[in-house]
């Protein structure tokens, strides 16, 4: 005896196949992108060029220049703001670019959790 399967059942398993496909090149593309980032260099540059701070993706200082002039003992208070305008700075045009890529791989796909891996 043969079984009848209901009509139009098993036409969305290849719908479901070519998500499960999606999901995972999406997830191979986020990975490869982390990876991108996380070496990726950003420059920041405050007080008209006081301070300039290279940070990568990581979020890791790579290095800091600071101008003699804009060192005043009298004035420690500035070059502690310009030293914190710098990093932050930083951090925001890493996360920028970080959400801008992640946006064009996942193409307004609803992704869930995964992306809270970058």
């Amino acid at each position: 005896m043969k079984a009848r399967l209901p009509q139009g059942y098993g036409k969305n398993s290849n719908n479901v196949a070519n998500m499960v496909k999606q999901a995972q090149k999406v997830q191979e593309d986020m990975n490869k992108l982390q990876e991108e980032l996380e070496v990726t260099e950003y420059q920041a540059s405050v007080g008209g060029g006081a301070v300039e701070i290279s940070i990568t993706g990581k979020k890791v200082v790579k290095s800091l220049k600071i101008k003699p002039e804009v060192v005043d003992p009298e004035d420690v208070e500035m070059l502690q703001d310009l030293l914190v305008s710098a990093f932050n700075e930083g951090v925001r045009m890493a996360e920028e670019d970080s959400e801008k890529r992640m946006a064009e791989i996942t193409q307004g796909m609803n992704v869930g959790g995964l992306g809270s891996l970058l």
